[in-house]
Parts: structure tokens; sequence; C-alpha cells
């Protein structure tokens, strides 16, 4: 087992790494394997309390360095990210550590700018540490579980979409993404395999009116019931990011009923390019998924009897509720990153139409057992 310290494990990045690790330990649990990762998760009041750090880098294979700070006045901006830097290997040295770290840094790190300069200080730093070094070297980040208004254009510009604003943008400006949930996979792998030197994932170059006008037909379309076209993984990434921002005031989201004579008719999805759907029955008192996502847009819809849909985001307590009827369907969309689960609460069979964007493949399955209760 390998023990990974994650640093501003509350962060963006941070929680998907987290949440990629532990989606690994969660697929050989349920294939009775070991866990592979020991994972130690450092948020700021923990990283800065000298034992906890000390005693979380004993034995540390490798540190993903997603501490730092980036909104503050520009002399705090300049000094503290080195100051956190230094923290890191004074803590290396005291307990005897020599990880290897990856450094989560910025393309602005070559700006002339107090931000700039503070990344490229801390980089400098933690280059002479006591281990390996990845200098991972990232633009604009994005994804599920981003603040918007907090150097975020991408959760920002999806918050007002879902509030009904009309966003102030800049017709020139442009923007190079990458999903977190690449960045921290990036990390992940460098300090696996022991990649040392420059990393730097390429991003998406998009103007920010164009990124604008894709998430807003997302919107559009979601609203009128249609998934739209996800083949890109890029634009997978940017719709998951939207749904995980819907949640949890959005859901469930009734079908629109044609009702007649000879019974009833809706529509349960369109769109998505295909994908597959499946139905299943479950016995009262019986519960089914309990798993996670890190890429499947998975459709949970209740067609007869009475259930109960529970989401919790991963590696977090909150959970929320939905109880749902087939006697007025009503959509639930799992957002990625969150593990879901259906409870049969009625006294007969449940009959529920489930489905996903894409084949299920037994080889990538995508689909991590972890439980919504403890």
């Amino acid at each position: 087992m390998r023990r990974i310290v994650v640093t501003g494990a509350a962060g963006l990045i941070g929680w998907h790494a987290q949440a990629r690790l532990h989606a690994a330990n969660c697929a050989a649990s349920f294939h009775g394997d070991e866990k592979p990762y020991d994972i130690i998760a450092l948020n700021r009041s923990a990283y800065n309390n000298d034992a906890i750090l000390r005693n979380a880098l004993i034995g540390a294979d490798a540190v993903l360095h997603f501490a730092g700070v980036n909104r503050a006045p520009d002399d705090d901006v300049e000094t503290q990210n080195p100051a956190i830097a230094h923290r890191l290997l004074a803590a290396c040295r005291e307990s005897g550590a020599t990880p290897h770290i990856v450094y989560a840094n910025s393309t602005h790190s070559t700006s002339n700018t107090p931000y700039g300069r503070g990344k490229r200080h801390a980089g400098d730093v933690l280059s002479n540490g006591p281990g390996g070094y990845t200098d991972l070297v990232l633009p604009h980040i994005f994804g599920e579980g981003a603040r918007p208004f907090y150097n975020n254009v991408t959760a920002t510009l999806i918050h007002q979409i879902l509030a009904e604003e009309t966003p102030d943008l800049n017709p020139d400006g442009r923007v190079s993404l990458v999903h977190a949930g690449d960045a921290a996979q990036a990390a992940i792998d460098a300090a696996l395999i022991g990649t040392s030197g420059r990393v730097a994932p390429e991003g998406r170059e998009i103007g920010v009116p164009a990124l604008f006008e894709k998430l807003t037909a997302f919107h559009a379309s979601y609203l009128a019931n249609i998934v739209p076209d996800v083949s890109d993984p890029f634009d997978l990434a940017l719709f998951n990011s939207y749904r995980a921002a819907s949640y949890p005031e959005r859901w469930p989201r009734p079908m629109k009923l044609n009702t007649d004579a000879r019974g009833t008719l809706f529509e349960a999805v369109k769109g998505g390019g295909g994908g597959q759907t499946f139905l299943s029955t479950t016995k009262p008192g019986i519960t089914r998924g309990n798993h996670f996502h890190l890429h499947k847009v998975e459709r949970f819809l209740v067609v007869q009897g009475e259930a109960v849909i529970r989401v919790r985001r991963v590696l977090d307590e909150e959970m929320w509720e939905y109880r749902v009827s087939g006697d007025a369907p009503a959509a639930v969309d799992m957002p990625t990153l969150h593990t879901h689960s259906i409870e049969n609460i009625g006294d007969t069979d449940l009959l529920t139409l489930f489905w996903t964007h894409d084949l299920f493949n037994p080889a990538t399955p995508d689909t991590y057992a972890d439980k919504v209760l403890a």
C-alpha cells in the first residue's frame, strides 16, 4: 500500500485527486484485493498543525501538493506560496520523509506578477526537496465542485446560467481549460511513475463567449429533456460540471405526461448519443446502486412503485434524499463523483428504468462501489 499525502485536500483539484484514489481503493475492495492507497488528506488547518503534518509525512511515498494561496493581498500571495513550500520541506526533514512531490504550479508562474512570482519561487523551493519532484504546470481548471466567483470562470458562468442571470462577458477573453479530474490524474500518474521535471497537460483553448454559448446550449437542451452530444471528452466533462452544479435543488425533474383514454405516455430520455437502457425490478426493502462514476451520465426513473433515491458527494457526509413514485414519474440524473442508491420503500415490486449515455464495458465499467449510508 502506497501512502499518498494530498495537501489542499479541500480544494477543487485536491478533492478530485482524493476521489480518484478512493475510486481505486473501492475497486480493489470490491474484488477482494488489498487497497492500493493509504490516502492522507490535509486541509488548511491540518497542514498548519506541525504535529499533524509531520505524522502525515512519515512513510509517505508521494505528496500531491495542491495547497496554495491565490486570493489575498498582493504581498501575501507572493510570500505565502513559498512559505507553504518551505513548511512542507521542513516537515519532510523532521519526519525523515523522502516523498516524490508533485507541485500544482500555474501557467502564470512565468508572469511578473505577485502571484506568478510567488508560484515560481515556491516551485524553486520544492525542486530542492529530499525526493523526486514534478512541476505540474496547469492552465485554467474547471470541474464538478468548483466554486463560482472564485478564480473559475466556468463555474461562474454555470452559476449565472442556472440563476438566469446575464453575465458581463469580455468579448476578447480566452481561456485554456483542463478538467480537474484530468489534472488530478496527471498528478497521480506523475507520483506513481516518479516523473521528474515539468509536466504540462494541454488545455482546450476557447473564447469566453464561445464557452458561455456552449454552456447555454447545454442548459437549454437539458431543460427540454434532451441530453446533448457528449462524444467529445471535453464536452462530457463540461456537461458533467454543469449537471453537478444543478444539485440538489433542481431534482427530481417531473416528466411531461401525455394522457388520454388509452393511458399515459412520456419520453424517458432523449439524445446523448444513444446510450444504453436497463429495466429492473427491486423487491420491497432492497437497495440497488451504492456506487459512483467519474464520467458516466446516468438517469434513474421509477415507472412503478415507491422509492427513495439517495445521493452523497464522494468523501463527504452531506446526503440528499429524493422520494419518487411511478404514479408521478420524475427523473433523477446522478451527478458524477457522487455515490448514489435507490431503495424500494413500497409494498410491491419497484420497476425502474436506468439509462446511461454510453454502452457498458466490463473492462472499464466506470463504476465504483461505495455505500451512500454508513
